[in-house]
């Protein structure tokens, strides 16, 4: 039986290009910044984001973190959208080890609006902690793989620099943001003082996250990075990879958005099947199957037997379209799912 692996794009697997550039590329220690892969991709990244500076880390947690870090001090609250994944999904990484108080405040569809920030945005008083950072994520995981566009970026920049604020994006999907709005990823960029990009999603790098900033911000997170245990040698095994990533796999993240599009639209003629396909912008597609009078685990299972593997929560389901899944599986999944409605 083929399995459909909609669980995330985190499953994809190297293409055999990047298994052969592992094989083939030069290595030095990257602690001495002397691996020339590495720093062939952290220029590469920089250009690609029209930043001064980039860093290579192990994942897109460490990659918030270490931004997170370098850009405030203990004590420090910082502002982000209520269902982020840096805030529900990053185990209290930033408290944990930054001492930081986190304030999640409630956006549309993952995007904050800029009223509301600035009234989430205290006056100093000895009392509260100093709000130093503002983070957003793009794209929107728990709203559904939802966008920001750079006007919207734009107006949160503003608030934020207004009260002396720095913004970070956690962009893990930011390249699937800018294909699905036809723009250039510069234009995400523009208006955040860091971004970290994940490479081991839909650009199908086996491992690795980039984080991007001017240079000094750059420095104090190599040294957060260090500190964590994210100091690598030979790190150009997963540099090689990551260099064909930027250059050959972003444009066909368009393949995945509309797979993803099939699938919701598919789903939307089930009966007991609730979607919403304004969120459904890029590759993940977020439903609800309450209607079904089935529990996401008992959905999941019977998936499962079929040769399907997703996850949910309540009544609540995730899919994620990638590389490794074609039409055919997008086709597939929905007779499947019309079999196990009218079977219930």
């Amino acid at each position: 039986m083929k399995i459909i692996d909609l669980r995330s794009d985190t499953v994809t697997l190297p293409t055999q290009e990047m298994l052969q550039a592992i094989f083939n590329a030069p290595l030095g220690d990257d602690v001495y910044r002397e691996d020339p892969t590495v720093n062939k991709l952290e220029e590469l990244a920089a250009k690609k984001m029209g930043k001064e500076k980039a860093l290579l880390v192990t994942s897109g947690t460490q990659g918030n973190l270490v931004s997170v870090l370098a850009q405030t001090k203990k004590g420090d609250e910082v502002i982000m959208e209520a269902t982020s994944h840096i805030y529900l999904t990053e185990v209290g990484g930033m408290s944990v080890v930054g001492g930081l108080m986190p304030k999640p405040i409630p956006g549309k569809l993952g995007i904050l609006d800029p009223t509301v920030l600035e009234g989430a945005i205290r006056e100093k008083n000895i009392h509260y902690p100093e709000p130093t950072l503002v983070v957003i994520e793009n794209t929107h995981n728990m709203a559904g793989g939802t966008c920001w566009n750079p006007s919207q970026i734009k107006a949160i920049h503003e608030v934020a620099k207004k009260h002396g604020m720095n913004v970070h994006m956690d962009g893990a999907r930011v390249f699937n943001a800018a294909v699905a709005l036809n723009i250039d990823v510069k234009e995400l960029a523009r208006y955040v003082d860091s971004v970290m990009f994940c490479l081991s999603k839909g650009l199908s790098a086996p491992i690795g996250s980039l984080v991007v900033g001017d240079e000094e911000f750059i420095e104090r997170a190599r040294k957060w990075r260090k500190m964590l245990g994210g100091g690598m040698r030979q790190a150009g095994v997963i540099a090689a990879p990551g260099i064909i990533a930027l250059e050959k796999m972003v444009d066909r993240l368009k393949e995945d958005h509309d797979n993803a599009k099939a699938l919701a639209e598919g789903l939307a003629r089930i009966r007991g099947i609730s979607i919403d396909l304004e969120t459904v912008q890029t590759n993940i597609v977020r439903y609800d199957i309450a209607g079904l009078g089935m529990t996401s685990k008992e959905f999941v299972a019977k998936l499962g037997k079929c040769g399907i593997k997703t996850s949910g929560s309540d009544t609540s389901i995730r899919m994620v379209t990638h590389r490794m899944v074609c039409r055919s599986d997008i086709d597939y999944t929905l007779r499947t799912i019309e079999k196990i409605v009218k079977e219930r």
